[in-house]
């Protein structure tokens, strides 16, 4: 009988990079892990195992379980996917919204879903169309070729975070620069610190003179809970930081791997160039091709027992979001890149309780960030090819273009 170092060495290693030619969409090696069924185990960096679900019921079931599954980063055999992700659980990042569970996590998501509700997300429309277009004016200007990551995919979701929150745009460097320096393992503690400390003035600054400047969450959150004594300074802060990270880093790279996608397949920008109310659907293809948050990351307080096998108490889990939507049973030709598909949600946004709070705001972003870029830039292309574009090709993390040169 093999003993547990050879059955470690014979379980497939994750995360699966992406290939630099195609870093839009997940390693057809990650994809194909569903194939032998909806449950497998897999080998972490630190050597450690974790069970990855691709089959969708399996996905659903784990995450809507919130009595028997945690999402806590501090349990000894939580998935962690390599040393960024240590760096960012020891930072502290994680100690709100995303790594709580309930009551905890309840009583922190009912303090910020009233700004992200769909008819609240609906009344931004007209801001966000304005700032998409102020953002294109840029880019035009800046002249052929641009840098389309810089010039747009980066500014539009951090001033739409901004006017959301109510931090002022002006200071965007204060809280782009270490939002950026977060996923550097070595740089993780210091750029936690430089965004918590601006945060609090910024915090001071509002509670100094209440209705001055740009209000948003913070200043809702401040009246209505800080000053209640239902919430301590130190978890706005983190909320804050929490919102304002995740609200422009996830955006900014769907908007800049979805473009790509699209730029690379002609066929595609054609469609949506001559049929613009094809863009809804465009983003639910792009969401789902693009699976940009590869697997959630949960562990096992209760054994669970679903078809395709047992996991048991305190161990980890990845619920693979990539798994999912180009599971056969999901979508069908899974591994085509279609906008023309019928439209249905993905598991982009996660399932079940810890669901994202801003996908409609998200999608709001995403689809006149598209229609606006096809109607501007009807004949824009990518001025590098794509497997010269710099990516950090998944390593656990967020997937990125750090640069998409464009011309038009």
């Amino acid at each position: 009988m093999p003993g547990s170092s050879d059955v470690s060495a014979e379980l497939p290693e994750y995360p699966i990079q992406r290939s630099s030619q195609c870093p839009y969409r997940p390693a057809e090696k990650h994809v194909r892990l569903g194939d032998a069924g909806p449950m497998t185990k897999v080998r972490l960096y630190n050597g450690r195992h974790a069970w990855l679900v691709t089959g969708a019921a399996q996905a659903r079931a784990v995450l809507s379980d919130y009595r028997r599954v945690s999402i806590r980063p501090y349990h000894g055999n939580y998935p962690l996917l390599n040393v960024e992700f240590e760096k960012v659980v020891d930072s502290g990042y994680a100690d709100v919204l995303f790594g709580v569970d309930p009551p905890e996590h309840t009583r922190q998501r009912q303090m910020i879903m009233p700004s992200f509700t769909l008819r609240r997300t609906a009344r931004l429309r007209a801001d966000v169309q304005r700032i998409v277009d102020a953002s294109l004016d840029d880019l035009e200007r800046s002249g052929a070729p641009a840098d389309l990551v810089t010039r747009f995919a980066q500014p539009v979701p951090s001033m739409v975070m901004s006017l959301v929150l109510g931090v002022p745009y002006e200071d965007h460097e204060e809280f782009e620069r270490p939002a950026r320096k977060l996923f550097v393992p070595e740089l993780a503690d210091e750029a936690t610190t430089e965004l918590g400390e601006y945060l609090d003035r910024l915090i001071q600054r509002k509670e100094r003179e209440p209705g001055a400047g740009l209000s948003g969450l913070i200043d809702d959150l401040i009246v209505e809970h800080l000053h209640q004594d239902r919430m301590t300074r130190s978890e706005l802060v983190h909320i804050a930081m929490a919102m304002l990270v995740a609200g422009t880093d996830t955006t900014t790279n769907v908007i800049s791997l979805g473009t790509l996608a699209l730029l690379d397949d002609p066929e595609q920008w054609a469609a949506l160039r001559a049929d613009p109310g094809l863009v809804p659907a465009a983003v639910e293809e792009i969401l789902r091709y693009v699976s940009l948050v590869e697997a959630f990351a949960r562990v096992a307080v209760e054994d669970i027992e679903l078809d395709g096998g047992v996991i048991k108490a305190g161990e980890g889990i990845l619920v693979s979001c990539a798994g999912v939507n180009f599971d056969p049973r999901s979508a069908a030709e899974p591994d085509v890149f279609d906008i023309r598909r019928p439209p249905r949600p993905s598991f982009s946004f996660s399932h079940g309780i810890h669901r994202c709070p801003g996908d409609n705001l998200a999608r709001l972003e995403l689809e006149i960030a598209f229609r606006s870029l096809v109607e501007r830039f009807p004949n824009l292309r990518s001025a590098v090819p794509t497997e010269d574009l710099p990516s950090n090709n998944n390593d656990g993390t967020l997937q990125r273009l750090y640069e998409l040169p464009v011309t038009w």
